[in-house]
């Protein structure tokens, strides 16, 4: 019985590996481009009008969500949350099934 529980963690494990993995691949060609951009846009305006930071804006919110599900931080849905609603939900089914057979 405990070997599909160990298989299950260890592909578990494998995918958020690959995750971050994922991540800081993205990181790094995000840093490499956006520079480029940036040297770009000096060379052809001296930043009078920074449009790269358009680019770096943009690509950054992509990053942050790519973080986020890689280090799995998820504040309002997390595990815990999970954990707790499906208590709740079967402590509701519990007592509205306790109520019908009292009557």
């Amino acid at each position: 019985m405990e070997t599909p529980k160990k298989d299950t963690k260890y592909y578990e494990a494998k995918e958020r590996v690959k995750n971050i993995k994922r991540f800081y691949t993205s990181l790094l060609s995000y840093i490499v481009f956006i520079g480029f951009l940036a040297g770009l846009n000096y060379y052809v305006n001296e930043l009078r009008h920074p449009w790269f930071l358009w680019a770096a804006f943009g690509w950054g919110i992509g990053i942050c969500f790519q973080a986020a599900k890689a280090f799995q931080w998820n504040p309002f849905f997390g595990k815990k949350w999970e954990e707790r609603k499906m208590k709740e939900y079967m402590d509701e089914e519990e007592n509205s099934n306790n109520t019908l057979f009292k009557k």
